[in-house]
């Protein structure tokens, strides 16, 4: 059998599991769960996952869940597909969970569903019949970074170290059998097409900071008062300020916001929180960044005389995608949505922990459409749920066989051509050496 002749019959065995894959999908938006939180959907998945004769493991770096299949076609490299368990708070979409105001504003619920179609249809179609190696269904927590000062009570109390979810379970050793991975993000950009791959993501770096000043009366005493509101509002004033020493060609974002403000109108603010990223294109972009900011929140403790405290915590690495995963992505993609709907994207400034698998492995994480509205916005949708759901799982699918069929030579020539920049040793002492906490008294 051809590697064409098994992608038409695992994309036929996916078509008529076509209501099943769409199902799933529409029960994991309806039932959002924020990172590290996804019990329900961990589940969901991990039931699907036995129905189909497999043996998942749950539970990992909370609620991660994964299921292997070895091929029966020789020994092999290990290729794991990834779909993402969580949403995020996105005030006003009208499905967020009106407890936790989570929403699959992203798209991540096509992700579940499209890994979980896939291994249907390689299942059903008897594909492992004809792979080597071995393939990991892996639906992985926490990819949105948000909800950040609970993950850090988490990890203070030493339930997580990093608090992304690849990351985490790269610490925890979960992926370190694995050679390659793979997943497939929603996009509701016209410009991307109904497919495209990306050339490069920016990574970031997080922070966390309180100023902190002294409390009094607002109308009665505000001389005795240290306004920790204003300290903040010059501490952002000056990141502001400092935007246009930011090169154009290293992508940089910084997006404060406010978490805590104060306590109560007529007490003068003592304590406010402020939450932010610093993303780049590169390493070396982003720690150059992250200086900068740091001497612009100083500088607003030091006009009111407050302290001001920096937490800078490890985020995501900026990520490339794997060249030759992205060309034969490309060739499927002509077959599954015509070529003239394919697009080659080129760097995306949002990040994703891929970038962090992509320290250590080649990766490929390329975008399927089937959504409007505006990514993390109350207007997001999916539209075409074909593409969404089933385009997925046929996308990750063909994949699987264009690696690990024919003795697994597609995996071969990824490995031998990949020089991913660092071991996983060197990745994790990386991100350890970011983490640090400041104080700095005005």
């Amino acid at each position: 059998m051809t590697r064409n002749e098994l992608k038409q019959r695992v994309y036929r065995a996916i078509d008529q599991r076509g209501e099943d894959i769409v199902g799933l999908g529409e029960q994991i938006r309806k039932n959002p769960e924020l990172g590290f939180k996804e019990v329900k959907t961990a589940r969901l998945v991990e039931e699907t996952l036995g129905k189909l004769g497999l043996s998942p493991k749950a539970g990992l770096a909370l609620t991660g869940v994964r299921a292997d299949v070895a091929g029966r076609a020789g020994d092999g490299p290990t290729f794991a597909l990834l779909g993402e368990l969580d949403g995020l708070v996105v005030t006003g979409h009208p499905v967020a969970d009106p407890q936790t105001g989570a929403a699959h504003a992203c798209g991540h619920n096509a992700q579940v569903a499209g890994l979980l179609g896939a291994a249907m249809g390689l299942l059903d179609a008897r594909a492992f019949d004809h792979l080597a190696g071995r393939v990991v269904f892996f639906a992985v927590p926490a990819e949105e970074y948000g909800d950040i000062e609970w993950r850090v009570a988490q990890a203070r109390a030493g339930r997580l170290e990093f608090l992304g979810g690849k990351p985490e379970l790269l610490r925890l050793g979960h992926f370190d059998d694995v050679d390659m991975a793979m997943m497939i993000h929603m996009t509701s950009r016209p410009e991307d097409g109904k497919t495209g791959v990306p050339g490069s993501n920016n990574g970031c770096i997080v922070k966390t900071v309180r100023y902190l000043g002294r409390a009094s009366h607002a109308g009665g005493a505000p001389h005795m008062g240290v306004n920790a509101l204003y300290a903040a509002q010059i501490g952002l004033a000056a990141i502001n300020a400092i935007r246009e020493t930011f090169r154009d060609e290293d992508t940089i974002r910084v997006h404060p916001i406010i978490t805590h403000g104060g306590s109560q109108v007529n007490v003068i603010p003592g304590e406010v929180r402020i939450e932010t990223y610093v993303r780049g294109r590169t390493v070396e972009a982003i720690l150059d960044a992250n200086k900068k900011v740091d001497r612009a929140l100083r500088a607003g403790a030091l006009a009111l005389g407050a302290k001001v405290e920096i937490e800078t915590l490890p985020g995501y690495m900026p990520m490339t995608c794997d060249a030759t995963m992205a060309r034969m992505y490309r060739e499927n993609a002509a077959a599954l949505v015509g070529a003239e709907h394919f697009r080659e994207i080129g760097h995306r400034t949002g990040s994703t922990d891929m970038g962090d698998l992509s320290m250590v492995m080649p990766v490929l994480h390329p975008y399927m459409g089937g959504a409007t509205g505006s990514g993390h916005g109350a207007d997001y949708q999916i539209v075409d749920q074909s593409l969404a759901y089933l385009g997925t799982a046929k996308g990750l699918a063909g994949m699987v066989i264009d690696l690990l069929a024919d003795a697994a030579a597609g995996a071969r020539e990824v490995l031998k051509t990949a020089k991913p920049p660092m071991t996983r040793e060197q990745y994790l002492a990386f991100q350890r050496g970011i983490a640090r906490r400041e104080t700095y008294e005005g």
